[in-house]
């Protein structure tokens, strides 16, 4: 069996580095340590630019390139440190063209720093598939943990934190939407969603109407300037924003996770209608009828239905 190869850290060249890398913190100048080749997960404040970590400043300054969404929102960042790396732009439009120059500059032993405009890279952006390359290269990859609007929204939203669940953006159409609604809404944890200004209110009307009026929080801007957070249940904050215009800005909705005693009385309920369906057909018909009735995802119905008809005795199949 052939055993993989270690990360690749090829220290970077001297005469790779003529320009100063330095950054400066409320007017005091500092040289940033040299940094190893390899590939760096930088994460960026998503509103408040001092939410930046000194990590992050330094591999920022002595980094050979920046790889980042849009190169006028991470060049704000880095004017306002005084740092001059050079970047170049890496997001889903240009990713397939872009990822190989990246990954050529890698393996020449250069130190890349990947950002997204805000946050944490990877969270809802195409870094993951350069992180899969370079780690197919066996390049060393290096996060940095910082700022996430996933997390900030989570610890601030009164909900249970023991688990969750980030679903991102859901679908725009609202078929599409409450679709998915009915499908992560029996997740036991908290939901975690990103949503635009202008589709809020349609979100929170779905949610509401496929998950009840379970707790959940609104926040909006988080810290910036603006910063919002609006708590209560699905119904409540459906009916608020549908009567206020759309709100601007970058938002959060974090849901409440489904009571265990409805779980259970949901399971209860497919049961009863599986042994129903069971008794007047086959078990491929019965699955078909409780998935399409219920929106559970078929394969778990069909597991049941098999379950419950050794359980009868029936053994149909």
């Amino acid at each position: 069996m052939t055993r993989d190869k270690p990360p690749q850290r090829p220290v970077r060249r001297d005469a790779d580095a003529p320009r100063r890398r330095h950054y400066s913190v409320g007017g005091q100048v500092f040289e940033a340590p040299a940094l190893a080749g390899g590939l760096y997960l930088v994460a960026t404040p998503i509103g408040n630019l001092r939410d930046v970590t000194l990590r992050a400043l330094e591999v920022f300054a002595a980094a050979d390139l920046i790889a980042c969404e849009d190169t006028r929102v991470t060049r704000k960042l880095l004017d306002h440190y005084g740092i001059a790396t050079p970047m170049t732009a890496y997001h889903e439009h240009n990713a397939a063209e872009a990822r190989p120059r990246l990954l050529a500059r890698l393996a020449e032993g250069a130190a890349v720093a990947l950002a997204s405009d805000a946050g944490t890279p990877l969270i809802s952006d195409p870094g993951y598939k350069l992180v899969r390359a370079a780690r197919e290269a066996a390049l060393a990859v290096t996060p940095l943990p910082g700022a996430s609007a996933v997390l900030a929204a989570l610890v601030s939203s009164g909900l249970p934190t023991d688990r969750f669940f980030f679903e991102g953006f859901l679908p725009p159409k609202e078929a599409a939407r409450r679709a998915r609604i009915g499908e992560i809404g029996r997740i036991p944890a908290t939901l975690i969603l990103f949503e635009t200004g202008p589709r809020l209110a349609a979100a929170l009307a779905d949610l509401a109407a496929e998950l009840g009026p379970r707790s959940a929080t609104v926040c909006r801007e988080l810290t910036k300037l603006h910063e919002e957070t609006r708590a209560g249940d699905l119904v409540e904050l459906a009916q608020a924003y549908a009567a206020a215009d759309p709100p601007r800005g970058e938002i959060v909705i974090v849901v409440a996770p489904p009571d265990p005693q409805t779980r259970q009385a949901d399971a209860a309920d497919i049961d009863a209608l599986l042994r129903a369906a069971l008794r007047r057909t086959s078990v491929k018909e019965a699955v078909g009828e409780v998935a399409s009735a219920t929106g559970e995802p078929r394969r778990a119905v069909y597991q049941r239905a098999l379950e419950i008809a050794k359980e009868d005795g029936d053994g149909a199949a």
